[in-house]
């Protein structure tokens, strides 16, 4: 082991792993937003994966595989919409059911199409690397300019969504109907349609997120979302509901899950431990920062 040579293999494996963590997140921000708390985003997540590799195979092309893996979970979330808002469901229950059925769905296609409901592997290229001068840069240009374009478009996705949530008429709307509905009621609005909207934005996002891990992988692995969902709604409160607070603390997770792959070859612990060490760091995250809530309540 040589801790200095493997630092920026580890640091790049984290900003990597970070991408799924990002988009997954700021799609649920947009609905935390709107006053409803998304525990969907695990579900959306496994129907793009499937969805999204099982288009790109078929079609031969990535852009629209991924293009379909985001349609999936657009279409899946306007369902769990419409059932929660228009006929007045639990949230928590269409949730919850729209987890269960991505994981039964992908598990019956899987079976059905290439008859395991194991790993389901597929030869397709690589995404596409985005380099540019700046990915010369010692340490920080490999860093960040020398991920795939899904990875560097997460970024620019969390630049857009504090554009559209700070600076947008929409945006101003999208909080107040989370905030103060009447006040959207009174200027003739319905606060449902905002929320409405910031669901199909969260299905989009983790279309996106679900994408990256089939495409990235070049392969469809059995619960391959391995709990992002839920660990995107501890980054949106540990993150502030900012988008900047939310890439921080996706950074943190992604950095605890890179390190945890990295731990295995030469922490002499039992594996089962090494793994958790992401879901570790999430339960210790989301203790801190209820801590520093109530501290700053009194």
């Amino acid at each position: 082991m040589n801790f200095a040579t493997d630092l920026v293999p580890m640091l790049s494996g984290a900003v990597a792993a970070m991408t799924p963590l990002l988009f997954a997140a700021l799609g649920g921000l947009f609905t935390e937003l709107t006053g409803m708390l998304n525990i969907a985003l695990e579900g959306l997540i496994t129907l793009g994966a499937f969805f999204g590799i099982l288009g790109a195979s078929a079609t031969g092309n990535l852009a629209l595989g991924v293009a379909i893996g985001v349609a999936a979970s657009t279409l899946t979330a306007l369902l769990y919409g419409e059932i929660t808002l228009r006929f007045k469901a639990n949230v928590f229950i269409t949730g919850l059911a729209t987890n269960l059925l991505a994981s039964g769905i992908t598990v019956v296609l899987s079976q059905q199409l290439f008859n395991t409901k194991g790993v389901v592997p597929f030869e397709l290229p690589d995404l596409p690397v985005v380099t540019t001068g700046l990915s010369r840069i010692p340490l920080l240009g490999p860093l960040f300019f020398g991920q795939n374009i899904l990875a560097m478009s997460s970024w620019l996705a969390a630049i857009v969504a504090w554009v559209v949530i700070r600076r947008t008429p929409f945006g101003m709307r999208l909080r107040a109907t989370g905030s103060n509905p009447k006040a959207v009621v009174a200027l003739g609005l319905k606060p449902d349609r905002y929320r409405l909207a910031a669901i199909l934005i969260s299905g989009a996002s983790c279309g996106l997120a679900g994408s990256y891990l089939s495409l990235n992988l070049s392969a469809y692995v059995p619960n391959i979302s391995s709990g992002r969902g839920w660990i995107a709604l501890v980054a949106i409160y540990l993150g502030g509901r900012r988008p900047a607070g939310i890439l921080a603390a996706c950074l943190l997770f992604a950095g605890a899950e890179a390190f945890s792959n990295y731990a295995q070859g030469f922490l002499d612990v039992p594996p089962d431990f090494i793994l958790a060490i992401p879901y570790l760091v999430t339960l210790a995250a989301l203790v801190a920062g209820a801590a520093v809530r109530r501290a700053k309540e009194h």
